[in-house]
């Protein structure tokens, strides 16, 4: 897809404009894919499973090619507007890593960060191997992969939540949320979501002890101390999920 084919999609009127901001990006369970532009645009480059899997070369061929038509509009914009994309400083540079390394050390980033690498421990322990209950229900299969999506995704999306509320961030439109809020509603409904999948591996799994227990405890702590740090994210309405942010509002 080249630069005017591009344009011409994101004028047609479909999509929620910057939806594609407050996802968790699993595309494959997302309920509002046909408002979003960037599914639109991986389905005119061909769509399938050779646009979505990482471990597939086309993956890499596409996400070059739309690299390639973002840095064009990228300079493009930025010439309108006057401004200089090389002008950075190195005090600005330096300013950022601050930001940023202050972030990671934040109690909620290294308690999200503990529990990526809980997941871990646990499924390299052989627990996921375990045996089953044959309970009827959401399907075991189903409650690990919302586990993997979010194991590593709670983490990144509380430290652009945490390191963007640091910043000094220009006053916008009342219709476009909050980076560092919609970060964190993003953050806590992952977290929401791993809660409730962990809750079915446990009533699956003949699992001895309490290994199960404590993740869910200690992702409920987490979710409390994001819960006090952005109080205002359970009501936070995103661009194009009302429906579904709604629901998740009375977890």
């Amino acid at each position: 897809m080249d630069k005017d084919d591009l344009l011409k999609l994101a004028g047609s009127g479909r999509f929620t404009p910057g939806i594609y901001n407050y996802c968790d990006r699993w595309c494959e369970r997302c309920p509002v894919t046909s408002r979003c532009l960037t599914f639109a645009m991986m389905k005119e480059e061909g769509g399938g499973q050779d646009v979505s899997d990482i471990s597939n070369a086309e993956f890499w061929r596409h996400l070059t090619d739309s690299l390639r038509v973002a840095g064009d509009l990228l300079r493009e914009r930025a010439e309108q507007l006057g401004v200089d994309l090389d002008a950075v400083t190195g005090e600005e540079l330096a300013e950022d890593e601050k930001r940023t390394e202050e972030a990671r050390n934040h109690e909620c980033c290294r308690m999200a960060k503990r529990y990526a690498e809980i997941v871990e421990e646990w499924f390299d322990s052989g627990m996921a191997d375990g045996k089953h209950t044959g309970r009827a229900g959401v399907g075991l299969q189903d409650a690990m992969e919302v586990i993997r999506w979010y194991q590593h995704q709670i983490y990144i999306k509380l430290l652009r939540a945490i390191r963007s509320d640091s910043e000094d961030q220009p006053e916008i439109g009342d219709d476009i949320p909050c980076d560092s809020v919609a970060q964190a509603k993003i953050a806590l409904i992952g977290i929401d979501r791993s809660i409730a999948a962990w809750d079915v591996v446990r009533k699956h799994l003949r699992a001895p002890g309490n290994e199960v227990l404590d993740l869910m405890v200690h992702l409920d702590r987490l979710r409390r101390g994001v819960e006090k740090l952005f109080p205002d994210a359970r009501a936070l309405v995103r661009p194009g999920f009302e429906a579904i942010d709604v629901d998740s509002s009375s977890v």
